[in-house]
């Protein structure tokens, strides 16, 4: 039987190192379970996951022109097709009203939370040059809000701390 990508082989730890494993698969060919192959949370010491003359299914991931075989335990495992939760919406402070799906409708603020203009739902129609205007304007506003904001607290223009 050839080692091909994407096969799954049974094989036998026949050394660990700090990073990975090498296992012999049949005909008596070795390769390399690098230890980000190992398993699906983080691996700090590839012994507490592995030891030697365990047998192992892997998953052939790449053969190199020198004979260089990388495996993965990792892939080998059949899990069950789950869709991927959905992203939960975002808790906290965020500046201007954006971290509610970005429409900033949540009270923080002036105006809803875009810079005193109102939500447009199909930004795309706007030119190049109105979209470089807007973004200057935020920023302008951006800034100067900053400034008088943390200058207060500085101790105004030219203060010296000591």
């Amino acid at each position: 039987m050839s080692i091909e990508v994407g096969s799954k082989l049974e094989g036998k730890v026949t050394g660990i190192t700090h990073f990975g494993a090498f296992v012999e698969l049949s005909q008596g060919v070795t390769g390399l379970v690098h230890i980000s192959e190992i398993a699906e949370n983080y691996v700090k010491d590839v012994h507490d996951h592995l030891k030697i003359d365990d047998k192992v299914t892997v998953k052939v991931i790449n053969v190199d022109k020198d004979g260089k075989i990388g495996l993965s335990i990792r892939q080998a495992v059949d899990k069950p097709a789950e869709a991927k939760p959905a992203r939960p919406p975002r808790q906290g402070n965020y500046p201007r009203g954006e971290g509610e799906g970005g429409h900033g409708h949540h009270g923080h603020g002036r105006g809803g939370g875009r810079g005193n203009r109102p939500f447009s739902p199909n930004p795309g129609k706007l030119s190049f040059e109105d979209k470089m205007n807007r973004f200057l304007k935020d920023s302008e506003e951006r800034i100067s809000s900053l400034k008088k904001n943390t200058e207060g607290k500085r101790g105004g223009r030219g203060a010296r701390r000591v």
